[in-house]
């Protein structure tokens, strides 16, 4: 289900968002970041919210190559289009344009990715708005994602923000923007993409996963919740029965069956990052059902007490790359223990 330890949002077998020219199901919130650059009035910064998968980072290079190779001009095309053949787009996906720059996490001395985006990373971007522009004048720094800045990156960010250089843009890309900062987000103009319809993502599906059965793409769909980012990661090595094995295991009720979750332990650990992917699918299935039970008017403080809870058992396993037993028996006592009190 992953791809390079580097690009934690690649999806094996599937192109980089930067390699990606199809924006599917986002018309409204292309047409309006088109308006804005296409007549030059664009903010010192964009901040593209919404779940993670729905078209985010494809939009943000969208934006990207047309302003590169256009400026802020209604010289091209008004949906922001940029053939792959055209130098602009060839040298974004070959990661070498001078008027691009691309903020991360990125690994540490020993391989691994870091888990937050620190002041480093967001420092790159004082040296690079300070070299000459290129052709257009245009530099974009995109931030991918910021959620995951610590909170000496976000006041670095900042920093740039209240005296931002001329002909600069900043793209920050956020599944969770109510988390950061108020004086960033204030700073930034929000565009809010929404989960992809169901028919837009079912098509999707079919077309870009003619392999799979019928039945599996329909529950793809359903497990992805518009997020076709989700549904293909989903469709990878054993994601399905993962996502699957997570819904199992939030119905969990009495007594555990500890054969049975030692061996679905034994098959995550053999899984490449199968206690990360794991513990989103549980925390995606743990959302859905708390949505469920609001819709019928139940009120589930206990239960939203319980998603942070295993949120948090998993987001420290990962972080510290703990023994998967532990936490997914962690993880079922405790939903085993809300399903006898009702809570679920």
């Amino acid at each position: 289900m992953s791809g390079d330890p580097e690009e934690p949002d690649r999806v094996e077998g599937q192109p980089h968002p930067r390699e990606t020219y199809e924006l599917i199901g986002q018309d409204a919130g292309l047409a309006r970041a088109a308006r804005a650059i296409r007549s030059g009035t664009l903010p010192q910064a964009w901040l593209l919210a919404g779940p993670p998968g729905i078209g985010k980072a494809t939009l943000a290079y969208r934006m990207a190559r047309y302003l590169l190779r256009y400026g802020a001009t209604a010289a091209g095309p008004p949906d922001l289009f940029v053939a792959p053949a055209d130098p602009v787009s060839r040298q974004i996906e070959a990661q070498a344009h001078p008027g691009l720059l691309v903020l991360r996490r990125r690994e540490n001395d020993k391989g691994k990715l870091r888990k937050d985006l620190d002041v480093g990373e967001i420092r790159r971007s004082g040296a690079f708005f300070g070299l000459t522009a290129g052709a257009g004048g245009w530099r974009i720094a995109i931030v991918d994602c910021a959620d995951e800045m610590n909170g000496n990156a976000a006041n670095a960010l900042l920093k740039i923000l209240e005296e931002p250089p001329a002909r600069a843009l900043f793209i920050l890309i956020s599944h969770a923007p109510g988390q950061m900062l108020s004086t960033i987000r204030s700073r930034t103009r929000r565009l809010d993409l929404k989960p992809l319809k169901e028919e837009v993502l079912t098509e999707s599906l079919q077309r870009m996963l003619p392999e799979i059965a019928a039945k599996d793409r329909a529950a793809l769909a359903r497990l992805s919740e518009g997020s076709l980012g989700l549904a293909m990661r989903l469709s990878g090595e054993d994601g399905l029965k993962l996502a699957r094995d997570a819904e199992t295991l939030l119905h969990t009720n009495g007594e555990l069956d500890f054969s049975a979750i030692l061996k679905l332990s034994d098959r995550i650990a053999r899984s490449t990052d199968g206690l990360m992917h794991f513990g989103e699918f549980l925390v995606q299935a743990l959302s859905r059902r708390i949505r469920g039970r609001a819709l019928e008017g139940y009120a589930g403080e206990r239960a939203v007490e319980l998603w942070e809870q295993i949120n948090a058992l998993f987001m420290r396993a990962t972080g510290l790359n703990l023994e998967p037993r532990q936490t997914i028996l962690a993880s079922a006592g405790k939903i085993a223990a809300a399903n006898r009190q009702g809570a679920l």
